[in-house]
């Protein structure tokens, strides 16, 4: 973001779990179209935070994604997994096919079912395209394929993503706003004719709530700009008679993504200290290689060296 944006930084992790878990079906019928009609909708779906924690539990950490695993059924009456990694970080990655395929192989062999893996592209670089993973080597070959959304294609769709009367779609351009536009006076407006369309849509009250939580989360405002854009809501709300959101809800909505953030980071910290006493129990490595290797403070590993010899 330009200076104009204040030190707050743009969580786009938390808010495409919250609208992958609210609109998945939306989500697949506009970037997957032809894997939305082999899905039988009317048997339900149903989300395997667990199982994708257990195959996930040993990735490094720094890189933030937004990865779900869904189970669906398909029109034969099968069940089948679907692996959605969303990445949100903007750069490109030279492993990220082979974290595809590592998902894809894991999450088969633990559970012998089968797994369709999804990538959503939110960076801006044209040429980051990965679509496949492979290697060969004295005979032996691989070659893994999926199928991958790369949202600043959209861009020249803007008109059928404004028409569009899937719900998806708003939180697409919001994403796209959210990586095209630094200028801090330019986002206001472009969030703010997000939040119009959002209104003009014919939603119901807790469509337009959590789409408004996902489109604010995604599009964050410098403070000096949030009465502006809170004025402009406001005004959008008494035009069409639609007094869903206001500024005590914004507030209650912040103190649960602010939650949410410190449970994840507890949850963060849990598993790099399990990590370390897993690695104490071989009993080869200093408290420095383990620093290194985990992240933790050497000082922090050396109190759980001595509180698992109590």
């Amino acid at each position: 973001m330009s200076d104009q944006v204040d030190s707050r930084r743009a969580d786009h992790d938390s808010p495409w779990k919250m609208a992958l878990e609210s609109y998945f079906e939306e989500f697949l019928g506009l970037l997957f179209p032809a894997i939305n009609e082999q899905v039988n909708w009317s048997k339900g779906h149903s989300f395997l935070d667990k199982e994708l924690q257990q195959i996930t539990a040993d990735a490094k950490s720094g890189r933030r994604y937004a990865d779900k695993l869904i189970k669906v059924y398909a029109r034969d009456g099968s069940e089948t997994w679907v692996l959605i990694h969303v990445e949100v970080q903007g750069e490109p990655e030279d492993t990220f096919s082979e974290r595809m395929y590592a998902y894809q192989y894991r999450l088969r062999d633990r559970y012998g079912v089968d797994v369709v893996s999804l990538a959503v592209l939110t960076d801006t670089h044209d040429g980051f395209r990965p679509r496949t993973f492979h290697y060969q080597r004295w005979g032996c070959e691989l070659t893994f394929t999926f199928p991958t959304a790369k949202l600043i294609d959209w861009e020249a769709r803007w008109a059928e993503l404004k028409a569009s009367d899937n719900a998806f779609a708003l939180v697409v351009m919001a994403q796209i706003h959210a990586k095209r536009v630094k200028d801090g006076a330019t986002r206001k407006d472009v969030k703010i004719a997000l939040i119009r369309l959002l209104y003009e849509r014919g939603y119901s009250r807790e469509q337009i709530v959590r789409l408004f939580n996902i489109i604010d989360w995604m599009l964050q405002l410098p403070r000096a700009l949030e009465p502006e854009f809170a004025q402009a809501v406001y005004a959008i709300q008494e035009e069409k008679q639609m007094p869903y959101v206001n500024t005590i809800e914004r507030l209650g909505i912040e103190k649960g993504r602010q939650e949410e953030r410190q449970e994840a980071e507890r949850r963060a910290l849990a598993e790099k200290r399990e990590t370390v006493r897993h690695l104490l129990s071989f009993g080869v490595l200093s408290d420095e290689q383990i620093a290194e290797a985990t992240g933790l403070a050497v000082d922090e590993i050396a109190k759980l060296r001595i509180e698992d010899k109590h």
